[in-house]
């Protein structure tokens, strides 16, 4: 699997979330209908998803673990370091 095919799988989890654009869908779509090894690839991802949706359908976080999900995913930690002039 060379650079570009690695490109191609980096991408397989946005494709099965429908967040690639036209061009991007259509992109990965002839890529993987001309190379096994992504094909493969692809199709392993799509059942290990379609695994955990079932596995995890029945269950629900709990609102304030959602809630605290969320600002953490939304919030931006900015550190500083002061370097020390010799």
């Amino acid at each position: 699997m060379g650079a570009e095919c690695s490109d191609y799988v980096s991408r397989i989890f946005q494709y099965l979330d429908g967040e690639l654009d036209d061009e991007g869908r259509t992109r990965l779509k002839e890529h993987l209908d001309g190379c096994p090894p992504c094909l493969d690839e692809y199709e392993l991802d799509a059942l290990l998803k379609a695994l955990v949706r079932r596995s995890c359908a029945c269950e629900q976080a709990p609102d304030a673990l959602r809630a605290q999900i969320l600002t953490r995913i939304t919030s931006v930690q900015v550190t500083t370091v002061r370097v020390r002039e010799a």
